[in-house]
Order: structure tokens, then C-alpha cells, then sequence
């Protein structure tokens, strides 16, 4: 079913679509891909390496977009990109020795985490606004009250995230390590770009705001997927005509996402987007219990003693 013409019209299809998830929301598509892939007779691994490419291209394709208007943190980017090259590796040859029935549940747990991280993304984003409104209500009362040198000082320190010292600057180098550590296992073993996981991390540790830690994590990716793709190809894993038919329509739908992000509200998308991750994820259950059920009560009995 994977292998016909209309399949790969149809993988085109989808992947404008997760490319423009990618570009919206920063992930890298493959939390849908994986399913999508599987339904269409692939199995577990093989939709996991084959979604790669799409993570990648679409990664690929936000980023660019990003640095033509100078709003990608091309620091912290490369230091979670270049530790995730390390991990994806590792991922993949993880997943290689997984059974597929266990890939297959722990991919349904990976979905259930991030539809809690979403959650916790927005609480972040929510909280993020809060403070900042403190702070400009705190700025203008200074400058209010104060002389005009005196107020501007005090607005430039309130607003100020990190102090400049050598602590700030290890703070600002470790967790990123951390952050791309884990997306690189993720992207090696579950073919998926690590937005997920990435996003709600770099609010929560680095304190970026939701658009910068968008944009941060499509840039991560890009090294990510590109490690985690190099592996499973070279483990013959990689199905690669649906896998381009996937990243072509990702290419598309990462370009229309990434405009659209400075100027929509995720919320409704974000709980389309849950309820699809829902959905999947129960898809990706049954099959792995039901796999699994097969294999304990399909094995052959022992002969019987005469």
C-alpha cells in the first residue's frame, strides 16, 4: 500500500500539513508521520526512519525562513543541535533492537508526554505574559517616580534576565546540552524531531518565550534529524520514496507555518492538535498490545509426552 503512486500523492498531502504543524507549534511533524506511515503497512521502525525525512526538510525549510529575518538563536541552536547529533545515534541504534511492538508503545507514550507538555507550554506562555506585564508595570512606575537617568537604569535592570557573571554564563551553556541530549534519543529512536520535548524545556530551563523556543528548536533540528537520518539510513531502515514525498510537502507547509507564527493564536490548534495526538496514540497502543498478544498466545506448544 506504501509503494503505489496514489500512496505517494497522498504522503505529499500529509506532509504540508505537518510541515506547517512544524513551523506553528516547533515540532518536527514525525508524532504524526509515525502513525500515518505504520497505517499505510510500514512497520514501526520503518516509519520511524522514513519520517525523518521530513522532519529534516521541513527543519530545514522554518530555519532558513528564520535566519532571513534574523529571529533564530543560532547559539543556542547549535549547542543542542551539536550534543543531539551525539544522542541521535545512539537512539537509532536503540531502536534497531526494539522489538516493533515495543517501539510501538513507547511511541504512544512519547504522544501522551507531549499532549502533558503542550499543556505545560501553555501554563509557561501564560505565566510568560503575566510577568512581563508586571515588569512594564514596574518600569513605567520608576520612571514615574524617579528622574529620568534614575527610571531608565531601573527599567533596564527589571527587564534584565540573567546577570552578566560567569554562573549566567554556565547557566546559559548546560542546560541546552541537556535539552538537545534528550531530543537527539528521541529523534534516533521514534523518528521525531524533539519540538515537543524541546519547546517546554528551553521556557521552562532557559526561560525563552514560546516563538523564540519555536524557533530555536526548528534550528536544533536540523543537525538532529540529520544525524538521526544518517543512522537509520545506514541501518537500511529508510523507505526513501514515500520519505520524500513526506518532506517535499513538509518543505511547503514549514514556509507557510513559520508566517503564519508571529501573527495566529496556537490555542484552537493546539487542542485540534492534542485530540489528533490522542487519537494516534491509542492507534499506536493497540497495535503494540496487540502485537505483543499475538506473539505470547501464537507460540508453539511444546509436543506432548507419549
Amino acid at each position: 500500500m506504501i509503494d503505489t503512486p496514489t500512496s505517494w500523492i497522498l504522503l505529499f498531502g500529509l506532509g504540508i500539513i505537518t510541515g506547517s504543524l512544524a513551523g506553528i507549534l516547533g515540532i518536527g511533524g514525525g508524532l504524526i508521520n509515525v502513525p500515518i506511515l505504520t497505517m499505510a503497512g510500514a512497520t514501526t521502525l520503518q516509519a520511524a526512519a522514513t519520517s525523518l525525512i521530513g522532519v529534516l526538510l521541513s527543519a530545514t525549510s522554518g530555519s532558513i525562513r528564520n535566519l532571513q529575518t534574523g529571529s533564530l538563536n543560532w547559539r543556542v541552536s547549535i549547542t543542542m543541535g551539536v550534543f543531539g547529533i551525539v544522542a541521535a545515534q545512539l537512539g537509532a541504534r536503540v531502536g534497531d533492537r526494539l522489538s516493533d511492538d515495543l517501539l510501538s508503545l513507547g511511541f504512544a507514550a512519547l504522544a501522551l508526554l507531549t499532549i502533558y507538555l503542550m499543556g505545560l507550554k501553555r501554563s509557561l506562555k501564560q505565566a510568560q505574559e503575566k510577568r512581563t506585564k508586571a515588569q512594564d508595570a514596574l518600569a513605567d512606575e520608576s520612571v514615574e517616580t524617579m528622574n529620568g537617568m534614575v527610571g531608565s537604569q531601573a527599567s533596564r535592570t527589571t527587564l534584565q534576565p540573567y546577570s552578566v557573571t560567569q554562573n549566567a554564563v554556565t547557566y546559559r551553556f548546560w542546560p541546552p546540552t541537556g535539552i538537545g541530549l534528550a531530543a537527539g534519543i528521541l529523534s534516533g529512536l521514534f523518528g521525531v524531531g524533539g519540538g515537543a520535548v524541546m519547546v517546554p524545556l528551553q521556557m521552562l530551563v532557559l526561560n525563552e518565550s514560546v516563538k523564540t523556543a519555536v524557533r530555536t528548536s526548528l534550528g536544533a533540528m536540523v543537525a538532529i534529524g540529520s544525524s538521526a537520518l544518517i543512522g537509520q539510513a545506514m541501518a537500511g531502515n529508510v523507505l526513501w520514496i514515500p520519505g520524500l514525498c513526506l518532506g517535499a510537502g513538509a518543505v511547503l507547509g514549514a514556509q507557510f507555518g513559520t508566517r503564519l507564527l508571529p501573527k495566529l493564536s496556537d490555542r484552537a490548534i493546539t487542542v485540534m492538535f492534542r485530540l489528533l495526538l490522542l487519537g494516534l496514540s491509542t492507534y499506536m497502543i493497540v497495535r503494540g498490545v496487540g502485537g505483543l498478544y499475538e506473539s505470547w498466545f501464537s507460540m508453539p506448544s511444546s509436543p506432548k509426552l507419549e
